[in-house]
């Protein structure tokens, strides 16, 4: 068995804290203080019903959204002011609702001390608002595109994303792998956007046009158009196969979308799609087709396209760029017929995908952020319209599924415009649905979704720390709940469970870093069986990084017997140490009796690297799970890496606090306090820790503790560093 793989209780012990945080009251030395919040559970709005689009023999169920004269939305409409058509033929509505997705308000929170970003929220099924896929077209963007849709991008995430969305920035150039990065921790996005450059392999040159120029040439004539020709041949032959990669890659995010809840949206960013050409009244039929069948699975999908031109508004006329030399008037005039003619088709086949699936085709707009604000705008919310179909229109005597075009009507006075999928092929969603799946595509389905699988408990802790020999690694602790398990009774008072496992690391973009799977049997009795199926037990993970950068790491189990699955992910940022700039590893938090932690108090213990057991009082309060009753002290510590030293002291001066987190707000901040350096043995290596007592008065649910170290002797830049660790609250 590989030893990075073992299966064993947690090995953890905390450099525990030799005096209690000053940010913490005291009243009895040496003990923290009790903290004790009240709080009022967040409300979660209902959601609708998961399945927006559907296809039956009894139902056709489309979504719209209705705008009034000045583009706002109209969310009023009673259902007898609408009428649906299937090819020009008014069915009777028999289900009829509004669902609004705007945001409940926001609630106050208590001004943080520092301008560190808080943690994010860990969203369920339930909770996501909007579920977005900002697709970056880098196998057809241009070097002065990419830099605006960079800014761009970043101003959606600091300005526009609301905590409810479940967002991913995707580039159709990245690895098939980019389904993992559906996240609302924006953290991970961040470091999504960094990786969105000019593709110098793509369909796209340095600007939206390449100049004119001058094509003199000594040859022949007819030589010479043969082989430009030729050229232009090849030319579009390679445009195609970058178009159907782009398409290629929308289609595989919508395919990953299907199965996530709501209404869903793909934004599309490129400087266009070439499917119509002005010579050829079929355009082409490569990237036609491809269009065609992302439309059809997107509506299938309750997927709504939008796309956006990320050349903004442009000028066909001649420029600085351009050269016209040896070129006559007609010639030149001719070039820019071409050019204007080039920017259309493009835009064509953008203004297809949005028309054709609800969506809105943003073009001509040098804000880019504003085209992506525009864009949130229109998902406030959409009527939900059902109708039952006739008989013929699932007809299949010809062979051939027909096409139903689909159309809404307003009957309310005033002008209106409706925007809803185009219509549908006369295929159920039963008869398009994929064939059952195997227990590999199980186990690859449960690493894509954002939300895992939860048929076997798992809480997968991921930390990044740094030795001075063997450098950078992630340390993982899963927990597995050992009841969900299917132990079968063997001779002599034995108990056997099999279950596959999976742990793959996946860098920027979805590519692959590290992946190992196994298949374990465990056989267990008396005690240890007894205490599996109460506190279950740690698989440990160890896994060296060589190059900084972010990372997540995916861990799913199948239990063999009842094909069940656990599913968990974590995002790790791993940071370059080399460049001395103040970072923080990841936190470790265990809970202990008051009792307990007094006589801990004084004690001095290295952490073990080693693998091995460790008997804990109370394993659910171990760092690997952290479910903490109230009552309990919860015990934190973590490396400082690369303080900066006063040269007149040659000492750090670092300083420390707490928050705590729940929904996504604030509970409680702490007051700043100077980190102990007393004892160090390794300055750029400073090990700090803390503990706090955990009131009756906290609420069940799940928090987040985050700590925030300030290095004032550090470059402005990088004066703050900061890491969370999330646990729970249990009765």
């Amino acid at each position: 068995m590989n030893k990075r793989f073992l299966i064993t209780s947690l090995t953890i012990q905390l450099i525990l804290a030799q005096q209690v945080m000053p940010g913490f009251a005291q009243t009895v030395p040496n003990r923290p203080q009790r903290l004790e919040v009240q709080q009022t559970p967040a409300q979660t709005p209902a959601q609708p019903d998961d399945d927006v689009v559907k296809i039956t023999t009894n139902l056709v169920q489309v979504d719209a959204v209705v705008l009034d004269k000045d583009g706002r939305p109209v969310t009023d409409l009673r259902q007898e002011e609408l009428e649906i058509f299937e090819n020009g033929r008014s069915q009777k509505i028999t289900s009829f609702s509004y669902v609004s997705l705007e945001s409940a308000p926001s609630v106050a929170v208590a001004p943080r001390a520092t301008n560190a970003p808080g943690p994010p929220v860990r969203l369920r099924p339930e909770q996501v608002r909007r579920t977005i896929a900002l697709v970056v077209d880098d196998l057809g963007l241009s070097f002065d595109s990419a830099y605006q849709v960079r800014r761009a991008l970043k101003k959606f995430l600091d300005q526009q994303m609301q905590p409810e969305d479940l967002v991913a920035i995707i580039r159709t150039g990245g690895g098939v792998g980019a389904l993992q990065q559906f996240t609302s921790d924006k953290r991970q996005l961040y470091a999504a956007v960094e990786k969105v450059k000019w593709n110098p392999m793509g369909r796209a040159g340095i600007g939206a046009f390449g100049p004119l120029s001058g094509n003199p040439s000594t040859a022949p004539q007819d030589d010479d158009n043969s082989r430009r020709s030729a050229d232009d041949d090849l030319d579009q032959f390679r445009e195609d196969i970058f178009a159907v990669g782009t398409l290629g890659a929308v289609n595989y995010v919508v395919r990953g979308l299907r199965e996530l809840p709501g209404r869903k949206s793909v934004v599309l960013i490129s400087d266009g799609i070439k499917a119509f050409n002005r010579d050829e009244p079929t355009g082409s039929l490569r990237v036609l087709t491809a269009l065609q069948s992302l439309t059809d699975l997107a509506n299938r999908a309750s997927v709504v396209i939008y796309t956006m031109d990320a050349r903004g508004l442009q000028t066909v006329a001649l420029t600085a760029a351009d050269s016209t030399a040896d070129l006559t008037a007609d010639q030149i005039e001719q070039k820019l017929s071409d050019r204007r003619a080039a920017l259309f088709e493009s835009q064509e086949g953008l203004n297809y995908l949005a028309r054709q699936t609800g969506g809105l085709a943003i073009r001509g707009n040098n804000d880019l952020a504003a085209g992506l604000k525009d864009i949130l705008g229109d998902q406030r919310g959409y009527y939900l319209i059902g109708y039952r179909p006739e008989d013929s229109t699932f007809d299949d005597r010809s062979g051939r599924r027909k096409f139903h075009k689909l159309s809404l009507k307003v009957s309310r006075a005033g002008k209106f415009k409706v925007r809803m999928r185009n219509g549908f092929y006369g295929i159920t969603d039963e008869e398009a649905q994929p064939a059952p799946r195997t227990p590999q595509q199980q186990i690859f389905a449960a690493l894509t979704s954002p939300f895992g699988a939860s048929g076997v408990h798992l809480r997968l802790t991921s930390l990044f720390a740094n030795d001075p020999k063997a450098g950078s690694f992630m340390r993982s602790m899963l927990h597995i709940r050992g009841r969900d398990l299917t132990f079968t009774d063997e001779p002599d008072g034995w108990h056997k469970a099999v279950f596959d496992i999976v742990a793959v690391t996946f860098g920027d973009n979805g590519v692959v870093v590290d992946q190992l799977g196994r298949t374990h049997t465990i056989r267990v009795k008396g005690n240890t069986y007894e205490r599996i199926l109460k506190s279950g037990f740690t698989y440990n993970v160890t896994v060296p990084v060589k190059k900084a950068g972010a990372y997540q790491l995916r861990a799913v189990l199948r239990d063999v017997a009842s094909n069940r699955l656990g599913a968990a992910n974590q995002f790790i940022e791993v940071p370059d140490i080399k460049k001395n700039r103040l970072t923080i590893s990841g936190v470790l938090a265990s809970g202990m009796s008051a009792d307990a932690y007094q006589r801990s108090l004084n004690a001095s213990a290295n952490q073990s690297n080693a693998e091995g057991v460790v008997e804990e009082p109370d394993p659910n309060a171990g760092a690997a799970l952290r479910q903490f009753k109230t009552g309990l002290v919860l015990v934190y510590g973590f490396i400082i890496y690369n303080a900066q030293v006063d040269k007149g002291t040659g000492k750090p001066q670092l300083s420390m606090q707490l928050r705590l987190f729940s929904n996504g707000q604030q509970m409680f901040g702490g007051r700043e306090s100077a980190v102990d350096i007393t004892n160090q043995v390794d300055l750029k290596r400073v090990a700090a820790s803390g503990a706090i007592r955990l009131g009756p008065d906290l609420p069940p649910g799940e928090y987040q503790l985050q700590v925030v170290v300030t290095d004032p002797l550090a470059k402005e830049k990088y004066r703050v560093a900061t890491q969370w660790i999330d646990f729970e609250i249990v009765k």
